[in-house]
């Protein structure tokens, strides 16, 4: 009996610690970025932004969790009860659970998968669902209306991801997040990294990054102007707060996964002291922050795209072009035998 405890419960003890640290910390870093894009925001905007709770109003994001959950949770009376309680639900949890492949450092990662690539394209393609079963159980127009541009919005993007990720694994020669990151370590520093490299995969990935989280300029599922809050119109409460911290989540995933496929993760810009003093995950978050806060830029002055130039994007320009790069980085690896070998 002891040697079962020791064989199994202890790493599964181990595991169950390590993920409540990440959720924690997550969901904390999640508070403050939130309150950093309102900030950027407002800022564009010649406002202050939140600047009441706290000092700074850094504590506004708590004071607003407190709100939505002491709220009431109003179910419209033609709802489908069950799955629209259930929607906000599958929303966060998938967002969450894709962090579990995510090396925020070296060694630092709760499942070091060697599928991990496709462990995060699973989980990120199934966030849609989430939205909609939102629409459908909602009984409402508007709603439907919304879900059903977010799955056509989503399979348009999700496509030109997955060439961009392509692209990746070909040069790095893995589907493991960390080797990804360990295969531009070198002499050079940044110039190893893959953004120099794929300079449009880059491009083509952060565009994609905006359409596949509904960010702005590509914000169609729930354009005001249109479909007043598009699939969350009938939703309030905790339910609400919910699906709004499924998408912050999965924008912050977006940019770490930037910042490891084309900015070495963990890696020193420069592989000289004093650069190599700073610990890993501290690179990583700065890397992350960066890579956000162009997203929340362009949200702040890129005017929201109509439904149609979105979708010949995705489908006329991204996809024969990330395609065309694939077979591009394909012959250049295999012309010049820079193959990686494993």
């Amino acid at each position: 009996m002891q040697d079962i405890l020791v064989t199994y419960g202890l790493p599964l003890l181990i595991i169950g610690a390590q993920s409540l640290a990440l959720l924690v910390g997550l969901l904390v870093f999640t508070a403050f970025i939130l309150l950093a894009d309102r900030k950027i925001w407002a800022a564009v905007q010649l406002r202050r932004g939140p600047n009441v709770v706290g000092p700074f109003g850094l504590f506004q994001s708590f004071a607003d969790l407190l709100k939505f959950v002491f709220k009431e949770v109003v179910v419209p009376s033609g709802a489908n009860k069950g799955v629209f309680l259930l929607a906000p639900l599958v929303t966060v949890t998938l967002a969450l659970a894709t962090w579990a492949v995510v090396p925020i450092s070296d060694g630092w990662v709760i499942s070091n998968l060697n599928v991990g690539v496709l462990y995060i394209l699973a989980f990120s393609s199934l966030g849609v669902y989430g939205v909609i079963m939102a629409g459908w159980a909602s009984n409402s127009k508007y709603p439907f209306l919304s879900a059903l541009r977010s799955a056509a919005q989503m399979v348009s993007y999700e496509v030109s991801i997955g060439f961009v990720l392509v692209t990746i694994l070909m040069t790095a020669g893995s589907l493991n997040l960390s080797d990804i990151v360990r295969a531009q370590d070198g002499n050079y520093g940044m110039l190893n990294w893959y953004w120099l490299w794929h300079m449009p995969m880059l491009v083509i990935f952060f565009v994609s990054a905006l359409a596949e989280t509904n960010r702005p300029p590509f914000d169609l599922v729930e354009a005001e102007s249109e479909l007043v809050a598009g699939f969350m119109v009938e939703y309030s409460s905790t339910p609400y707060m919910m699906f709004m911290l499924g998408e912050y989540v999965a924008i912050i995933l977006m940019s770490g996964l930037m910042a490891i496929l084309f900015f070495g993760g963990w890696l020193p810009p420069f592989n000289v002291a004093p650069f190599t003093w700073v610990p890993g995950i501290i690179w990583f978050l700065a890397k992350l922050i960066m890579v956000f806060f162009m997203i929340s830029i362009t949200k702040a002055f890129v005017p929201r795209y109509r439904y149609d130039q979105l979708m010949r994007l995705g489908w006329k320009v991204f996809l024969p072009f990330s395609l065309f790069w694939v077979v591009l980085t394909a012959g250049v690896l295999v012309g010049f035998g820079l193959v990686p070998q494993h």
